[in-house]
């Protein structure tokens, strides 16, 4: 349908529109302030399966 259509084009070309949502997410308030409060919270990060700072 439409949406694997738009999927694939988006992959083909590199992802533009879906990386820039991504960074407009990252740069959000909330986020900003969640990982201040998670570097707050030393246990949190011992179980953590995905490294940001990584991949």
């Amino acid at each position: 349908g439409k949406f694997v259509r738009d999927f694939m084009q988006e992959n083909a070309v590199g992802q533009p529109f879906f990386k820039a949502t991504r960074r407009i997410n990252d740069e959000h308030e909330i986020e900003q302030v969640g990982a201040k409060l998670r570097a707050m919270m030393p246990w949190i990060s011992a179980g953590k399966m995905v490294d940001k700072s990584r991949n």
